[in-house]
């Protein structure tokens, strides 16, 4: 079997090597880069990286920038580094498109364990497996989503969580929960997080957003029967 890419940028050389020997270990291939600038040019030569492990605060070009370039033509799960831990930060990250978000110091079996949850989740599709619910149609191997035969452009993030409400159409969902299967069981995230996921979700759905219902002290349903 073909080893995944994983691009891991960060401008200390001693980081990238800790994160290196740790998915190496679990049979992945790592590409290193030391700087945004040079994020871009190896993420542009080489298309079938994975996933990348990005750091924010780097010289030439930060994290946010290299992000923003890269979610401007690809879907490719992004893992934000950062020694900062303030909440704005976090929700910066996420409406960049930004897939999981870890703060430094962090373990880096940790991280391994998060790579490797966003690649099971994304590789274990097959070609049938299409979702269809109140003319929210779902293609989970080719990864698109098409709303009364439109097709709409979800990040990763709101992919998952989308399909997460269709296959749960008419269950109330706890945030827990839904932290739980989204964002895996390591997820130290809290209800801001969801909630500024279900907000982008909803917009991008148009009419259909009103689909997603809030259950108020609890989480959210996804009801194509209850009355607009």
């Amino acid at each position: 079997m073909e080893k995944r890419k994983i691009l891991v940028v960060d401008d200390e050389s001693r980081m990238r090597k800790l994160v290196r020997d740790f998915l190496v270990k679990q049979n992945f291939e790592v590409l290193e880069a030391g700087d945004g600038e040079e994020a871009l040019d190896v993420f542009y030569k080489n298309k079938d990286i994975a996933l990348i492990i990005l750091d924010v605060m780097m010289p030439k070009m930060n994290g946010w920038d290299v992000c923003r370039e890269i979610r401007e033509s690809s879907k490719t799960p992004i893992i934000m580094l950062t020694a900062k831990s303030e909440e704005s930060d976090e929700l910066l990250g996420f409406e960049l498109g930004v897939d999981e978000y870890i703060s430094k110091p962090f373990s880096p079996k940790i991280l391994v364990a998060r790579v490797e949850a966003i690649l099971r989740r994304t590789g274990n599709y097959t070609e049938d497996d299409v979702l269809e619910v109140g003319g929210i149609v779902m293609d989970k191997a080719a990864h698109m989503v098409t709303i009364d035969g439109k097709n709409i452009d979800l990040s990763y993030k709101e992919f998952e969580l989308l399909a997460y409400f269709m296959e749960n159409k008419g269950i109330a969902l706890s945030r827990e929960k839904i932290l739980n299967h989204v964002w895996n069981y390591d997820y130290f995230g809290d209800a801001r997080t969801i909630d500024t996921h279900v907000k982008k979700l909803r917009s991008k759905m148009g009419e259909k957003g009103d689909y997603i219902k809030t259950i108020w002290g609890m989480g959210y349903k996804l009801d194509i029967d209850a009355p607009q």
